[in-house]
């Protein structure tokens, strides 16, 4: 079953630039990883989200996704409340919306 990851991070001041090149720039070649996109969702905010052909995937992929950031990880902030740079989540598909 379709599954997804987001993860939503903060940029440190004056590194979103720096921050969305190296995602321009990163390939993520993981069984069963369909496609991802980074969406700004504020100053300085971001969300990543990656569709995946199911979770077993998403568990396999873990130390390949630490891994990627920790190529961009000095970039981020701290999100506080003890997330850390990041504050990930995922799960399966349960309803998809029609157009």
């Amino acid at each position: 079953m379709t599954a997804y990851n987001v993860v939503r991070f903060r940029t440190k001041p004056g590194k979103e630039q720096a921050f969305i090149d190296a995602h321009e720039k990163v390939a993520l070649d993981a069984a069963g990883f369909r496609k991802g996109a980074l969406i700004k969702t504020g100053e300085r905010t971001f969300c990543f989200v990656g569709e995946w052909n199911d979770m077993d995937n998403i568990v396999a992929a873990r130390p390949q996704m630490i891994g990627l950031l920790d190529t961009f990880r000095d970039m981020l902030e701290d999100l506080g409340g003890g997330l850390g740079v990041t504050d990930p989540v995922s799960g399966t598909v349960v309803a998809d919306v029609k157009t």
